[in-house]
């Protein structure tokens, strides 16, 4: 038998019944036995598909067998994430954090204009809801479900203000993007007013595109690190995503004359001038809005900021990387500041401008940089471009147009 438990007697013979009968094995006294028991009768009543299992097939047990691993033999079952199992790292991710950010980032610049007045996006009241993404077998699959409710707030040409909500309450994965339900209301008692039917009408058209564009993102730029679906039957990484290489002279930075000057501010270094030049597809005072709002820079930047958007007003940007002071702001029009990085010389300040310039339909951005000590040149420039201009443009979807 092969079981410590139950010894086995020369020549005896076990006899097998029917399943659910009891099992009689009867052992036989041998003639060259000196022992004094003649006959014992022994019952059992055992299951015979548990026999089967223990006797012919070997065990499968689903977790690592450490004595099969260490010999690495055919049988060894390896942890997920090895090489045997490539597809089953990382399977699944929760993006729920991210989209959080992401949707509030994208849905409080939403602002319309008509002839009733204007009207606009005051706060995201509520957001719940849940986001992952899951890579199965080298399939990535996307999860979302969001009950959204937002303030908004309409003026009139006369100046007279009303309050209203706006609730989606089911953006999911389950649904078409012109499936979501994009419902508009005014607050409790408020009277009627034509910038209901302004909000209901284009103020939905620009939260549809603010969806759209988060659903977008999710899609490529929190999937950074994960395992891609097979090419060609091998398994490959997502790439970190990196800023993409304007190609035309819309997306391109301007070279930039870079001549050391005498010239100083704060402390007496050499300096140079900048100047950075890109475009934008929204308005001049929507692209505004998104350098002078907290909860805005703060979303672009992917990290923590503080500013009082007023003429002598501070700011911390990048965690306090950055800091610096607002000279002039001009809606739509001019931002001017004292700029700095936190390892240029104690007391030592840029001048940066910026200037907005409305193409029709899109908004042309022109930066010019005054007193960027001479050997910092090439960072501060490619700092902009990085973390303000196309940080922007992918986290609110300004770069490309949506169809």
């Amino acid at each position: 038998m092969g079981d410590a438990s139950w010894p086995e007697p020369a020549r005896s013979t076990p006899h097998l019944l029917p399943t659910g009968s009891p099992l009689q094995l009867t052992f036989s006294r041998s003639s060259s036995s000196s022992s004094t028991m003649s006959r014992r009768l022994f019952t059992a009543r055992l299951d015979s598909f548990s026999c089967r299992k223990k006797t012919v097939r070997p065990h499968t047990n689903v977790g690592p067998q450490p004595h099969s691993a260490e010999r690495g033999g055919a049988g060894a079952r390896l942890p997920p994430g090895t090489a045997r199992h490539p597809h089953r790292r990382r399977t699944e991710r929760d993006a729920s954090n991210w989209s959080t950010e992401r949707l509030k980032a994208l849905l409080l610049p939403v602002r319309v204009e008509g002839e009733e007045g204007a009207c606009e996006v005051t706060e995201v009241s509520k957001l719940d809801g849940e986001a992952s993404i899951n890579n199965r077998k080298g399939k990535l699959i996307f999860f979302y479900e969001w009950a959204i409710k937002l303030a908004w707030t309409g003026t009139s040409t006369t100046g007279v203000k009303y309050k209203g909500y706006v609730e989606i309450p089911n953006l999911s994965d389950e649904n078409d993007i012109d499936e979501v339900e994009i419902l508009v209301s005014l607050a409790k008692d408020e009277p009627d007013t034509n910038l209901k039917t302004l909000m209901k009408q284009e103020g939905a058209k620009k939260i549809r595109d603010a969806i759209k564009t988060y659903i977008s993102t999710l899609k490529t730029e929190f999937t950074q690190g994960m395992i891609l679906p097979t090419v060609n039957g091998e398994h490959t990484e997502a790439a970190p995503q990196v800023a993409p290489k304007a190609r035309d002279s819309k997306t391109a930075a301007s070279s930039s004359t870079a001549t050391a000057q005498s010239k100083s501010i704060g402390v007496k270094i050499p300096t140079c001038k900048i100047s950075l030049k890109d475009t934008f597809l929204t308005s001049p005072e929507e692209l505004y809005r998104v350098f002078v709002t907290q909860e805005m820079v703060q979303a672009f930047t992917h990290a923590h900021a503080a500013l009082e958007a007023d003429k002598g007003g501070k700011f911390q940007l990048l965690d306090g990387s950055v800091t610096g002071e607002f000279v002039d702001l001009v809606p739509e029009k001019q931002l001017v500041m004292k700029w700095r990085f936190k390892s240029w010389p104690a007391g030592h300040f840029a001048t940066i401008t910026l200037n907005f310039t409305d193409k029709g339909g899109e908004t042309e951005v022109c930066l010019e940089g005054k007193g960027i000590p001479a050997s910092e040149e090439e960072r501060t420039k490619q700092g902009w471009q990085r973390y303000y201009f196309e940080g922007i443009k992918q986290t609110f979807g300004y770069g490309a147009r949506l169809f």
